[in-house]
């Protein structure tokens, strides 16, 4: 079952990123699902022209920036932390024209050892077809860390 996972982030002081803050004029502005059958977070997002690299193709740091994010909840609705990318692997398989419509996103966790989480990640196209995947490590901090330093307000506000 697919439920949509809270943003606790949205009425915090200086809260603007460009992945999952509504207010961001230029941002992407994500949501986020988990599904609790697949164990995984979705998101689904409409690309628009500002995002363009090559004529209607959408810029490969964009995708890149899109499965960081989605891991990154992984890290906050599932893990119940923070943390920052350690390191990103990405296999671009098919251009995404902007033209195709809706992607689609999910992000589940492979591995966790000590402070380090590695997310499987994939991005399909308008025609659901596999158009970028990857493996985004995170190194992930204690909970009380993440609340101390990162203002992570704690896996219960993600519900």
């Amino acid at each position: 079952m697919l439920k949509k996972i809270n943003n606790p982030f949205i009425d915090s002081k200086g809260y603007n990123c460009f992945g999952c803050s509504p207010h961001n004029p230029i941002g992407i502005k994500l949501d986020f699902y988990f599904d609790d059958i697949e164990k995984e977070v979705t998101a689904e997002w409409v690309p628009g022209a500002n995002y363009v690299g090559y004529n209607d193709i959408l810029h490969g740091g964009i995708q890149a920036t899109l499965l960081d994010e989605i891991a990154s909840w992984v890290v906050y609705a599932v893990l119940g932390t923070g943390g920052v990318t350690s390191q990103m692997h990405i296999r671009y398989r098919k251009p995404v024209n902007i033209n195709d419509g809706t992607i689609k996103l999910k992000a589940r966790l492979i591995k966790q050892e000590k402070c380090l989480a590695d997310i499987r990640t994939e991005l399909r196209n308008g025609k659901g077809e596999l158009s970028a995947e990857g493996t985004i490590q995170y190194f992930i901090y204690p909970e009380n860390t993440a609340k101390e330093k990162m203002g992570y307000p704690g896996i219960d506000s993600f519900v």
